[in-house]
């Protein structure tokens, strides 16, 4: 901070920070910088000046802070420090009725200022004033407002917005749900299927493992490996899980693992009734092209297919499916698609003991009245 700051008060600055000093009658900061400008005062009032080392030991604030105490006393005036005198006269409250909480969602609701992406509490605490809402209100308030109604503006999430007044999500949705409503058949289970990338990581130096007192420290600096591909076919009845990691995203290495499904994990069953999105992957031609036509129309003979519909895809329960296996199983960081592979088999194996059943209890008669929106107006 430049030195040519200097603090020189006048009697009546003076008379109204001993004030503030003495009878602690502002917050506790405000008292502090109240006893540091006494003691930095260079005016005619006062014999004995005191270095901004010294006030920093005696008041307990740092040398930056005062170097900048300093600076916004000689730039904008006392009153930027310690605020306006007080008067006596009380503020008038905020009063959070229904017509203010409008103001305020109607507020939070509407396009940030210019050069900013997002309102935040401070920003609206400051427009409510210049719009003369309230008279005055701390961020702390507006915070508090929204925590109130569960509001939370500064906050975006990517979702799969479903198409309003569509016939061919309805058509697709209320076929799925149907699917989920029949009573188990071992002879045709129903099986969810998906798949999902994940990013080969690998560390350019050892983490620091955790120890009482301290976390693990990973270094912010990695190396890309390529990507694995993970297949995953959940039975929502039984709570089967079935998991395989490709080393890439191919029709033919869905051909596969759709025959270890059918040979492998269900050898028994007349027909495996399959719940996918409608991945271009996914499509009995892959089958064609990864085997001779006799064994691609053995396979598809055992399959009945079902596909969400498009941005639908919290339809298929694999997605829970691999929300539970990237929660529990598989690490931030991993290099080796063998360590992957061994990891995902582990857990797998596990929690397919369990047997931890998905409790599915969305139907098509609700959907009819919650999701009233997605159907075609007549």
């Amino acid at each position: 901070m430049s030195p040519q700051f200097r603090v020189t008060l006048t009697k009546e600055e003076v008379e109204e920070l001993q004030k503030i000093s003495s009878t602690g009658s502002r917050s506790a900061k405000i008292v502090l910088f109240a006893r540091a400008l006494l003691l930095l005062d260079k005016g005619p009032h006062t014999t004995e000046h005191w270095t901004v080392n010294q006030t920093s030991k005696a008041v307990g604030l740092s040398e930056r802070t005062l170097n900048h105490l300093k600076e916004k006393f000689v730039s904008q005036g006392l009153d930027s420090i310690i605020g306006p005198k007080l008067t006596g006269k009380s503020k008038r409250p905020v009063i959070f009725d229904g017509a203010f909480e409008a103001k305020l969602t109607q507020l939070a609701c509407s396009e940030p200022p210019e050069g900013r992406t997002r309102w935040t509490v401070r920003l609206l605490a400051d427009k409510l004033v210049e719009l003369e809402i309230v008279e005055k209100i701390s961020p702390m308030t507006v915070q508090r407002g929204f925590k109130k109604n569960e509001f939370k503006p500064h906050l975006s999430e990517y979702w799969k917005i479903p198409p309003h007044h569509d016939a061919e999500f309805v058509t697709c949705m209320e076929d799925v749900l149907d699917v989920y409503q029949r009573p188990y058949d071992p002879s045709y289970p129903v099986v969810c299927m998906d798949e999902s990338p994940k990013q080969l990581i690998g560390e350019v130096r050892e983490p620091l493992p955790t120890k009482p007192g301290s976390i693990e420290k990973v270094d912010d600096e990695y190396v890309r490996l390529g990507v694995a591909e993970l297949f995953l076919a959940v039975e929502p009845l039984t709570g089967k899980m079935i998991a395989e990691v490709e080393s890439k995203r191919a029709k033919k290495d869905w051909a596969q693992f759709i025959r270890d499904l059918v040979d492998v994990h269900y050898p028994t069953a007349k027909k495996i009734v399959l719940v996918m999105d409608n991945l271009n992957t996914h499509k009995l031609s892959s089958l064609y092209e990864a085997f001779d036509p006799e064994e691609a129309h053995r396979l598809r003979d055992k399959l009945e297919l079902h596909y969400t519909p498009k941005h639908g895809s919290w339809l298929n329960v694999a997605e829970i499916g691999f929300s539970i296996l990237k929660r529990q199983c598989i690490p931030f960081r991993v290099a080796d698609i063998n360590v992957l592979r061994n990891t995902v088999k582990t857990f797998i194996a596990q929690r397919n003991t369990e047997k931890r059943v998905v409790n599915w209890q969305f139907t098509t008669g609700d959907a009819r009245i919650k999701l009233r929106h997605l159907y075609p107006e007549l």
